[in-house]
């Protein structure tokens, strides 16, 4: 497997290299939002040129998309059907989405959830989430709602998808279990031992994806732990990872 990228995706897939021949995988690009239309154009170029590169070589594309393309009223997560997206982030994904597929690019493109774990860049939600209960005092909106998948299930749901031999397909990689924030502060407040006050600014959409085609294109998914409270444990295992300590960079709240 080729793989372009440095960063906390791309470095625990690492592992997965020696495997896979024929599959480039994309693990680069815009990783937040809001960004500026410089960065998202990088992008853009960046994944022009990753699709000559495969068809010039005749290899796989896989692209990582987002669910943040879904929230909108009526929507179910699911990626057969039409999306419009909440987000300019979801609109540029979609983007590129829709650049891969016209191609003609032998290609996978993943609708990721929210992927955490060890070496996480400390802008992220639960980076972020852990340096404010630590200040005393957090911030959410109203009805926010994250499907959270550990990294070490993601690389092995990658792996899975290209064992099957799945291509020409979007997927939502992702674990079903789509926690309220709120839920997510009372076990992060539980596990580190520490109570903060709570404001709340606004209402949110939820990104909350389907999994029935993932489940449907490789059933062994099934043996990777998901299901109710799974973010606990996937949780559990990013503060073990540690620190997380008062040090981390200051960002915003996603």
């Amino acid at each position: 497997m080729e793989l372009i990228g440095s960063g906390f995706l791309a470095r625990h897939l690492r592992p997965l290299e020696g495997a896979h021949p024929g599959v480039t995988v994309l693990a680069a690009g815009v990783p937040r939002h809001p960004l500026p239309d410089s960065a998202h154009a990088r992008e853009r170029r960046l994944v022009s040129d990753t699709i000559r590169h495969c068809l010039d070589r005749g290899r796989q594309l896989v692209f990582f998309s987002t669910v943040s393309m879904y929230g909108a009223p009526g929507c179910r997560g699911r990626e057969d059907e039409r999306v419009v997206p909440t987000l300019r982030y979801g609109h540029h994904k979609l983007g590129l989405e829709t650049l891969v597929r016209d191609s003609g690019v032998r290609h996978l493109i993943l609708r990721l959830g929210y992927v955490l774990g060890a070496g996480e860049p400390g802008y992220r939600l639960l980076s972020v989430l852990v340096r404010h209960l630590r200040a005393g005092q957090v911030t959410v909106q109203e009805g926010a709602r994250r499907d959270m998948l550990h990294v070490d299930e993601f690389a092995a749901v990658l792996d899975l998808l290209l064992r099957a031999g799945v291509t020409g397909e979007t997927v939502n990689v992702a674990s079903g279990d789509c926690a309220e924030i709120t839920d997510v502060l009372d076990h992060l407040e539980l596990r580190l031992g520490t109570a903060a006050e709570r404001r709340t600014a606004g209402h949110t959409v939820s990104h909350c994806p389907s999994v029935a085609k993932l489940h449907r294109l490789v059933p062994e998914v099934a043996r990777l732990g998901f299901g109710p409270g799974y973010f606990r444990s996937a949780i559990d295992r990013y503060l073990a990872a540690g620190p997380h300590g008062p040090g981390l960079p200051v960002g915003r709240l996603p």
